[in-house]
C-alpha cells in the first residue's frame, strides 16, 4: 500500500510488525475487532509479523489463530535483528514497550499504542505516531487517509 507522506513523499508499506503484550493483546487477550482487522489487512496484501518477547507464553497460539508469522525476540536487540531480514523502507512497526525500540529504529513508520498495559516513555523519540489503541493503529493502514493526514507537514 502506498502512503502519501510528508512533503508529498510517497512510500510503500508492505509489512506490519506487531508486538504482542500491551499492543496486539491486552492482558493476553486479542479482541474480536482486532482479529477482524488483522484478517482485513492480510486481504489488502499486508504481511503481518508478530515479534514478541512472549512473556505470557501465548504468542504461538495467537499467531496460529491469526495465521501470521511469529518470531520470538527476548530483547530490543533480538527484535532489531529480525528487522534486518525485512525491507525496512517498506515496514511499519507497532508496539508500546522499551523492547520495541529495536523494531521502531528499523522501520519506515513506527506507531505506539497507549492501552491498559501502558507505554514506556523511552520509546517516544523512536515513534512517529501515538494512538489510543491497537484498533486505531491498524485502522491507519485500512483507511489510509487518516494516516496521510497525521503525517502531513
Amino acid at each position: 500500500m502506498f502512503i502519501q507522506g510528508p512533503n508529498q513523499e510517497k512510500f510503500e508499506i508492505k509489512n506490519i510488525i506487531l508486538d504482542l503484550n500491551g499492543t496486539l493483546s491486552v492482558s493476553g487477550i486479542v479482541s474480536k475487532k482486532t482479529k477482524s482487522q488483522i484478517f482485513k489487512l492480510k486481504d489488502l496484501g499486508y504481511q503481518i509479523i508478530l515479534i514478541s518477547g512472549d512473556i505470557r507464553g501465548t504468542a504461538s497460539n495467537i499467531a496460529k489463530q491469526l495465521n501470521i508469522e511469529l518470531f520470538i525476540g527476548q530483547n530490543s536487540e533480538e527484535k532489531a535483528e529480525r528487522m534486518q531480514d525485512l525491507e525496512a523502507e517498506k515496514t511499519a512497526a507497532i508496539g508500546n514497550a522499551r523492547i520495541d525500540i529495536g523494531t521502531f529504529k528499523n522501520a519506515k513508520l513506527s506507531i505506539a499504542t497507549l492501552q491498559a498495559e501502558g507505554i514506556h516513555t523511552g520509546i517516544i523519540p523512536y515513534v512517529d505516531i501515538i494512538v489510543p489503541n491497537i484498533n486505531d493503529a491498524l485502522n491507519l493502514f485500512i483507511e489510509t487517509t487518516s494516516l496521510e493526514a497525521t503525517l502531513r507537514i
